[in-house]
């Protein structure tokens, strides 16, 4: 049996280099919203920051992130789930 915990949807913090406009932010979730399992993208651009949540049973991995931001221009500065 699969526990509750195991399907539920996962939130990420992701913190970028070099974010300072709004289409820095746009070419950033373009590229995010790219990845399998991405349900919703929501931006911090004050911060640098977009959170990612995930279609429930989906999660990501740092190195396809990384991979994601790079391609959009940019560069990882964190990367984890976030606290619930």
């Amino acid at each position: 049996m699969i526990s509750p915990v195991a399907i539920a949807e996962q939130v990420y913090h992701i913190g970028i280099h070099g974010l300072t406009c709004p289409f820095c932010v746009y070419g950033a979730e373009k590229q995010l919203h790219k990845l399998d399992g991405v349900n919703e993208i929501e931006s911090h651009l004050e911060q640098g920051l977009i959170v990612v949540k995930m279609h429930d049973g989906k999660t990501l991995e740092k190195p396809q992130v990384e991979k994601a931001i790079k391609k959009s221009g940019f560069s990882l500065n964190s990367f984890g789930l976030a606290n619930k």
